[in-house]
């Protein structure tokens, strides 16, 4: 039924068929946002407003919702891990409000990538190939991102809790990031801070990365934030500048458990092969029960084996 009704919408549009693809996408994509909008006062978690146009999952529709209740009308942004930016969680921004961004990742030849993808010319896009970390982080930002920040987005599938200790409180309205939830609802830890972090080199499972929502809740909360909630597939937690108050802006949103939050819907675990296996929920953390992280309960960030704090 939704696609019939898409079509019947389509060629309701003069010259439709003249159109480039591009031109249709954008179309397609300014229907989809306008019908979703349309519930946003009855939605009671925040991943009933998911949507995905160009990001991984349904981020696209969680990103409009917010910007939407924070009346943000040209919303900056910065993402660091964006891979060749073809799934992204600000491309939708770039292409709907032709504003000012920067976009980060180690990515080879990430400008040309993009550049393929995206029209550079809308907006004000700035392109940085780089390895983020904890050291080089302010500078990059200092030297890329001279506007104020509204949406900040991290996904560097490792150290991404060393780098956000060093932003500054307040840096945005708006901050994604992606969390492990293999380290599930007590656990607040995360993996060391070690040098040029790769997660498949780091264990073959792929599992071993980044820091677990308690974390994440805590030390944004240190910054200035308070959680307002996950994605559907649980991987990718919101926050909102203390600024914009719940009780003001999100009144009607309810917040999910931690238990809820990291009963994650989706098995991306590796055997040694380099192969799926599909591993489901205590099988996952059993895997890299060996592994190192730091307890930050413990103000000492001792490094100690998951095995010993489960």
């Amino acid at each position: 039924m939704f696609i019939n009704l898409l079509k019947k919408y389509l060629y309701s549009i003069k010259n439709f068929k003249n159109y480039s693809l591009s031109k249709i996408f954008k179309i397609l994509s300014d229907y989809l946002l306008i019908n979703s909008r349309k519930f946003y006062e009855e939605y009671d978690l925040l991943e009933d407003a998911e949507l995905k146009i160009f990001s991984q999952t349904g981020e696209d529709g969680i990103i409009d919702f917010i910007i939407k209740k924070l009346n943000l009308k040209k919303p900056s942004f910065v993402e660091l891990g964006v891979g060749d930016y073809s799934e992204a969680n600000t491309r939708l921004i770039y292409e709907k409000y032709y504003s000012e961004g920067l976009v980060v990742d180690i990515s080879k030849d990430l400008k040309n990538k993009i550049e393929t993808k995206v029209n550079i010319w809308h907006g004000n896009l700035n392109i940085i190939e780089e390895n983020i970390s904890k050291e080089n982080i302010n500078t990059i930002l200092g030297d890329h991102a001279k506007f104020d920040i509204d949406i900040f987005s991290i996904d560097i599938d490792g150290l991404d809790y060393w780098v956000i200790q060093e932003l500054k409180p307040k840096i945005s309205k708006v901050f994604i990031l992606e969390y492990n939830a293999v380290f599930g609802p007590n656990l607040e830890v995360t993996v060391p801070n070690i040098k040029n972090f790769d997660r498949t080199k780091a264990h073959y499972s792929n599992l071993y990365f980044g820091a677990s929502l308690m974390a994440y809740i805590n030390l944004l909360k240190e910054k200035g934030f308070y959680f307002l909630g996950v994605n559907r597939l649980r991987n990718n937690a919101f926050f909102i500048n203390e600024d914009f108050s719940k009780e003001k802006y999100f009144k009607n949103l309810n917040i999910l458990s931690l238990n809820e939050c990291t009963n994650a819907n989706f098995s991306e675990s590796r055997d040694k092969n380099g192969n799926l296996n599909f591993l489901r929920k205590e099988q996952k953390i059993e895997l890299i029960k060996n592994c190192e992280v730091v307890n930050l309960k413990d103000k000492k960030n001792k490094l100690v084996k998951i095995k010993d704090l489960n």
